[in-house]
């Protein structure tokens, strides 16, 4: 009998109870044929002043958008709770500052972050990223003149997005929206 790939085999498994849920390569893939869709991402209304966005068809449930982002704008740092996604600049260049660390999801206000856990990562056109669950970050358009566009991916759809301030070492859970506050 021949074996089935990993990903094959899961979703043989659910087919009986469905499609199965997208991977993080799943999810980059979908970002990257859309992102590369010119048509699609010229027809983004661009505002000067905040970012726009549009929701998406994604994949098996997936909730996904095009976003657009006005010279220097930036989401702040946040999470996407129980979400993995991926996020793919399409126009422009995007920067996202991100924590290497594992964070408690819950029972706290305030962390102090040790030396190392901080990476940043220039995203120009065409580069993107998967993450997984919990995935403490910050994307923002450096430019001072030119406006960014990525597409973004989750799933599960998001269920709450975490936004945290920093200041130096220490991260400080403020607020957490759900998706009625953003839909």
């Amino acid at each position: 009998m021949l074996a089935l790939p990993d990903a094959r085999a899961r979703r043989d498994e659910h087919d009986e109870q469905g499609p199965a849920a997208p991977t993080q390569a799943e999810l980059l893939d979908f970002v990257r044929r859309t992102a590369a869709d010119a048509e699609l991402i010229s027809s983004l209304p661009l505002d000067p002043e905040g970012r726009t966005w549009v929701r998406l068809e994604g994949p098996g449930g997936t909730e996904a958008w095009l976003i657009g982002w006005p010279p220097g704008s930036g989401t702040g740092w946040h999470d996407h709770a129980d979400s993995v996604g991926a996020f793919l600049t399409a126009q422009g260049e995007l920067t996202e500052n991100s924590l290497a660390a594992r964070l408690p999801t819950d029972g706290w206000k305030t962390l102090e972050l040790t030396e190392g856990v901080d990476r940043s990562r220039r995203l120009p056109a065409g580069r993107g990223r998967a993450f997984g669950r919990h995935h403490v970050h910050e994307v923002f358009n450096e430019s001072t003149e030119h406006h960014a566009i990525s597409v973004h991916a989750y799933y599960p759809p998001l269920p709450q997005i975490r936004r945290y301030s920093r200041t130096g070492a220490t991260l400080r859970l403020e607020q957490v929206e759900r998706p009625e506050d953003w839909q």
